[in-house]
């Protein structure tokens, strides 16, 4: 797309927490058998990773692949390259029970990062981020919307929602990192 934008067009927040839609992002959803070695050598062709384990995150090259469910991974990728992985993946899983397709378009990416970044998200979701390793992902909700989330980096968390609802989980955000309301 010659004039693709993000959900938000990068918008930012500074609380005790610094909140950021993230920008345009690639994302492929690949669905299949994981076990596969034709599904294990079709995401290390197209990220250069293993598959990940369940709910991990593994990165090599500025490429991701994040395990969602036992049948499904999140592949990232830069954003002008997704829509030909997706194609090249198609034949690479051809014979496989399998399906890839580019979710660029329908996803929106924000970063939380700071000291007390996981208190923002303690405060929309239902999972113990006190205790979430380093590159573990989670898929629960954010109040009301589905979301994937992960630390991705020393005082910063990666959330992961549907383009449609990203106005609403960039509120949410906003109003968890208001100065003032810290967890005490």
């Amino acid at each position: 797309m010659p004039n693709a934008v993000s959900a938000l067009n990068g918008k930012a927040f500074s609380g005790f927490a610094q909140i950021t839609e993230a920008g345009l992002q690639g994302m492929i959803t690949l669905r299949g058998d994981l076990a596969s070695p034709v599904i294990a050598e079709a995401v290390r062709a197209a990220t250069g990773t293993p598959v990940p384990g369940p709910r991990q995150v593994v990165s090599a090259g500025g490429k991701s692949a994040l395990w969602m469910s036992p049948d499904e991974l999140l592949l990232l990728v830069p954003y002008a390259d997704a829509a030909g992985i997706a194609a090249q993946l198609t034949p690479a899983l051809s014979g496989e029970h399998a399906l890839a397709v580019n979710v660029s378009d329908a996803r929106a990416m924000f970063r939380i990062q700071g000291a007390k970044a996981a208190q923002v998200l303690q405060k929309l979701a239902p999972v113990d981020f006190d205790t979430l390793g380093a590159d573990e992902v989670r898929r629960s909700r954010l109040a009301q919307v589905a979301a994937a989330m992960w630390k991705s980096g020393p005082d910063e968390f990666t959330v992961i929602g549907f383009r449609s609802v990203a106005g609403y989980i960039m509120g949410l955000l906003e109003n968890a990192a208001l100065p003032g309301s810290e967890i005490a």
